[in-house]
């Protein structure tokens, strides 16, 4: 598909009018919608690990958590103003705080390992819901929602490689 296929000549019923199809602004919205969810929840349960991994892994998880936290937390205002950029609200699916717990449940039975896996497991499908998301906007030619998931991508990425690093035999 051609950029060109895909602009916008009139403006959208809100009047914008930015090159994006309406169509396109609304389905990258509910993209952004659905990476704005997963990126809090990320944020909350790496906290959560945060406060309270043990053992020999301690310092190095504990460090890393709370490095990846402050990112996330400041990459979800980033991508909230995106999503009304174009020209959507930007709400935080499954606003149920009891959605943003660790998947596997009581993290007082949690050795690190355990937790290392989940996060790896949740920066994992965020990188492939970003990827996709990410081509769809390549393919509209919305070169700043591009951009952004390629930043986003690029964290967690070296996320991922850093939390593989730490368990590493």
């Amino acid at each position: 598909m051609t950029v060109q296929a895909v602009l916008q000549t009139t403006p959208s019923e809100t009047g914008m009018n930015n090159g994006l199809d309406e169509t396109y602004r609304k389905d990258m919205a509910e993209a952004l919608s659905d990476i704005l969810g997963a990126t809090y929840k990320l944020t909350v349960v790496s906290h959560i690990y945060h406060w309270n991994v043990v053992g020999p892994l301690f310092k190095s998880l504990h460090e890393l958590t709370e490095e990846h936290y402050n990112d996330l937390f400041a990459a979800a205002d980033v991508i909230a103003e995106r999503i009304r950029a174009l020209d959507a609200l930007a709400p935080v699916k499954g606003a149920n705080f009891g959605n943003f717990m660790p998947e596997r449940g009581d993290v007082k039975d949690l050795k690190a390992q355990d937790m290392v896996e989940d996060l790896i497991a949740m920066h994992e499908e965020l990188v492939r819901t970003m990827r996709r998301a990410g081509q769809s906007a390549g393919d509209a030619g919305d070169l700043v929602t591009e951009d952004m998931l390629t930043a986003r991508l690029t964290f967690h990425e070296k996320a991922l490689w850093m939390l593989r690093a730490i368990v590493s035999d």
